[in-house]
């Protein structure tokens, strides 16, 4: 098959075979040039794709790779995915909250990339800790622990990392399609028997209308259940950043202080971590919705969990200590406190705003070769709803130099607005389940 006529048969609205489709994937190993491969990826942006063809794109990608293999393993093996957001730090609440349920999970994560933070820059915050392991290591880790963080293997999905490479470069990010079977590709092949979704839409989510992340909902779950995985989604809010801390070692004490039963204000990364674990309980251990609550709270509160999240920091050669001294975790030289101008209620902090910010301030990176400062970040000391003075302290900024404060200083202006009424309540998780119709 000729790579341009199936271009152009894609060009012009119609849907492609699974051979055409398989073509496509293939071409990504060098027989298709960037330029045929960015052409295709345009013309599926703008012309879209039906599941079938999403379903097949997204077996393709997966049979580019290897698997991971669980023959023997006498856990049910379940992920969780969220399309993530600024303070999205449950993963690292959810992995050691499920494997303490009896659940083995192999939960690859990616890096951050603009305004969202990223799993694995945070989890490389803790001294010591290594992401990067083999397809070996990471079974040998679930079967000791029952979890893995890890970064995506080389061997795993390669066509989705020379597709991602071009959709970053080619304005050719935003499909559902496409983004379906980039997120699918990679779970599907750690061998998981369950998925558990968090799809965000909101002013700090890659989604931003409610519409839009439920058709990418609809999209994954409809795939993921297709491909022969039980897979259920909630829908959550994110207008404002989750939890109080937003920066990689900043987030990671959160998380600490979470588990031992310390944090106060963070209610909203605590309800939204226990929801997605009971989630993947319930598909991965048969259980009601309520049973699968009471076991991810007991495990919570018994600190079950937290014994877990130190073993699996101590499996992947971080140091363990932080769990008891978390003053060992990178900190900042310097902090600046953001203060009220006025009196009244703390409409909420624009998520993406604060995650712009805290990128400048150097927690994040614009392009994949940028370095990141692991210490810096923000806290957030007002959230909506509270009433201050003029005056009162709202976000306190930790930081390394004065020119990056100066420009996340600009930025934030007018990311925190005081009004005279409180703001309505609006809740986390605007629907609880989507399932395959």
């Amino acid at each position: 098959m000729r790579a341009a006529d199936i271009i152009r048969k894609k060009r012009d609205g119609f849907a492609l075979t699974s051979e055409e489709i398989r073509a496509f994937v293939a071409g990504t190993a060098g027989t298709w040039p960037d330029y045929q491969l960015s052409a295709l990826l345009m013309a599926i942006v703008l012309r879209g794709m039906n599941e079938a063809e999403t379903l097949e794109l997204t077996q393709a990608m997966l049979e580019s790779g290897e698997r991971l293999n669980w023959s023997g393993l006498d856990r049910p093996v379940v992920d969780k995915h969220s399309t993530g957001g600024v303070g999205d730090k449950t993963s690292l609440l959810i992995a050691p909250l499920a494997a303490s349920c009896g659940l083995a999970v192999p939960m690859m994560s990616g890096r951050g990339l603009g305004h969202t933070g990223g799993t694995l820059d945070k989890l490389e915050s803790i001294p010591g800790f290594q992401v990067a392991l083999s397809p070996e290591q990471i079974v040998a880790a679930v079967q000791q622990v029952g979890c893995a963080l890890i970064a995506p293997t080389e061997s795993i999905a390669p066509a989705d990392r020379v597709l991602y490479r071009l959709r970053d470069v080619t304005a050719t990010v935003d499909s559902i399609p496409l983004i379906t079977a980039s997120i699918l590709s990679k779970k599907l092949a750690e061998g998981i028997q369950g998925l558990v979704l968090d799809v965000k839409c909101g002013r700090g989510a890659f989604m931003k209308t409610r519409d839009e992340a439920e058709q990418l909902a609809r999209s994954l779950v409809a795939v993921g259940s297709a491909a022969g995985v039980k897979t259920l989604a909630l829908l959550t809010a994110h207008e404002v950043p989750l939890g109080r801390n937003v920066g990689n070692a900043l987030e990671v004490r959160e998380c600490v202080e979470i588990l031992r039963g310390q944090a106060e204000g963070v209610e909203d990364v605590r309800e939204l971590s226990l929801e997605l674990t009971a989630g993947m309980v319930r598909l991965g251990r048969g259980l009601t919705a309520g049973e699968a609550r009471r076991q991810v709270v007991a495990a919570l509160e018994s600190g079950q969990a937290l014994e877990t999240f130190r073993r699996i920091i101590e499996q992947q050669r971080g140091d363990p200590r932080i769990v008891e001294e978390l003053d060992r975790l990178p900190t900042a030289p310097r902090t600046h406190v953001v203060r009220a101008d006025r009196s009244g209620y703390v409409a909420g902090w624009d998520a993406h705003a604060v995650g712009q910010a805290v990128l400048l301030l150097g927690a994040g990176r614009d392009r994949a070769e940028d370095a990141v400062d692991p210490a810096v970040g923000a806290r957030v000391l007002a959230r909506p709803g509270d009433l201050v003075r003029a005056g009162d302290a709202l976000l306190e900024l930790h930081y390394r130099d004065e020119p990056r404060l100066g420009k996340a200083l600009h930025l934030l202006q007018n990311a925190c607005p005081i009004v005279d009424v409180s703001p309505p309540w609006q809740p986390l998780v605007l629907q609880e389940q989507i399932a395959p119709e």
